[in-house]
């Protein structure tokens, strides 16, 4: 007899979707995560009274897995304002959703971003890609983004000084390289949502979740060492017998589990925090861009702008990015952060406390153009799940986990 119809290995984003829409149905499995937490890469810590989320990270409202998955209202989200500061010679300039704010358009049209036309372009491209089903945008012939990007018309100037900066963030490398479908996708959840971070950090997102499964079906620090045919074998000796197996680990635990070697390219991202004061960014709800791509300040955000929750007894919490680091030595890293945002904040940028450094190497796996999405279903009692298996976010691990359910219910 065994012990569960299911047993998912993973307890990140897309194991949790997958184990939500099982238990949704009624079936009987085991969800089982190595550590002793939930949410695989969206966590967050507690540092000094200060909450963290491990590498900066946002909720895009719009993408439709996660209005299928979450409850907005009981994630408490608080909202960046939409549109974004980009750092010139003296101070920023902003740049504004043109369809939040009635004002918007006039201030770009006189802003130094980019020309006239430029901001033109954008208000028709947002309207054309507004009438495109989020699902199609993924069946498009695609280049890369750049090339995207250059072909539509958009000057050098604002390409420069708004979409590397900008997209570059999102898909964690400075070239664009990324494949175009994706980012016309992802254009869209911007300009038709929000971004939203959770009242209590980003931790929330997999709590929630969990919350709608259950405690005696997700077992944490269950580290599994191998699968056989139907069985999971787990450190300690323990034996699970299951109809299916879903692998929803992170691509490398994968690998081994399938015995495979599986050859990938990954977008690398730092995230070092500080405490201050006060805010750099005097309140405003907006990321910080640096279109200088060498430095190592890629964007700056202050959290505790958005959710007051995330900073301590009054004191700002303040995110500096960067991108394409191989190896970080921390004190070094702080030391250069520091001497470049001088310039940017001035001297109180000398008294700002550094918190704690996350380098993750394998942020995202890279996903370039005509990249296909790859298979879920393995054979009749083995599946995967991830976002790396479709599109690089949130969304797609949502979407990929609710896929596999989905298939598992429907057998």
């Amino acid at each position: 007899m065994n012990d569960f119809s299911t047993v998912i290995i993973g307890g990140g984003i897309s194991g949790l979707t997958c184990a939500k829409y099982l238990n949704e149905k009624g079936y009987s499995f085991m969800l089982l995560e190595g550590s002793d937490e939930l949410g695989g890469r969206v966590r967050t810590d507690k540092v000094e009274g200060f909450k963290l989320d491990r590498g900066f990270q946002v909720l895009l409202t719009n993408y439709p897995e996660a209005r299928k998955t979450l409850n907005y209202s009981d994630l408490r989200l608080k909202y960046f304002e939409s549109g974004s500061l980009i750092k010139a010679d003296k101070g920023f300039m902003k740049m504004e959703n043109p369809f939040r704010k009635k004002m918007a358009y006039l201030t770009m049209a006189f802003s130094s971003v980019g020309s006239f036309s430029d901001k033109l372009k954008i208000r028709k491209f947002a309207n054309d890609l507004a009438e495109i089903p989020d699902e199609d945008f993924f069946k498009m012939q695609a280049t890369d983004t750049l090339t995207f990007l250059k072909n539509y018309g958009w000057s050098d100037k604002m390409i420069t000084n708004f979409f590397k900066p900008f997209f570059g963030g999102v898909f964690l490398e400075n070239e664009l390289i990324t494949s175009s479908s994706f980012f016309q996708f992802t254009f869209k959840q911007f300009f038709r949502g929000d971004a939203a971070i959770p009242l209590e950090g980003m931790q929330a997102i997999p709590d929630q979740i969990a919350e709608k499964i259950s405690s005696t079906k997700i077992r944490r620090n269950a580290r599994v060492k191998g699968i056989e045919n139907n069985q999971v074998f787990l450190e300690g000796g323990e034996i699970l017998t299951t109809d299916r197996i879903v692998l929803a680990t992170d691509p490398h635990t994968t690998d081994m589990f399938l015995g495979e070697t599986a050859k990938r390219i990954y977008n690398t991202t730092t995230c070092t925090y500080f405490s201050a004061e006060s805010s750099p960014l005097k309140g405003q709800k907006m990321i910080a861009l640096n279109p200088n791509r060498r430095g190592v300040v890629h964007n700056v955000c202050v959290p505790s702008d958005i959710s007051p929750e995330y900073g301590n007894a009054g004191k700002s919490l303040i995110s500096v990015s960067t991108q394409g680091l191989d190896k970080v030595d921390e004190q070094k890293l702080t030391s250069r952060i520091k001497r470049e945002l001088f310039d940017w904040f001035g001297a109180q940028v000398n008294v700002w406390k550094h918190l704690k450094t996350y380098h993750i190497p394998e942020s995202l796996v890279q996903y370039r153009a005509e990249t296909p999405k790859q298979s879920l279903k393995l054979s009749d009692n083995l599946y995967r799940c991830g976002d790396y298996l479709a599109y690089p976010s949130l969304n797609a691990a949502m979407q990929t986990g609710r896929e596999v359910g989905e298939m598992i219910a429907e057998m």
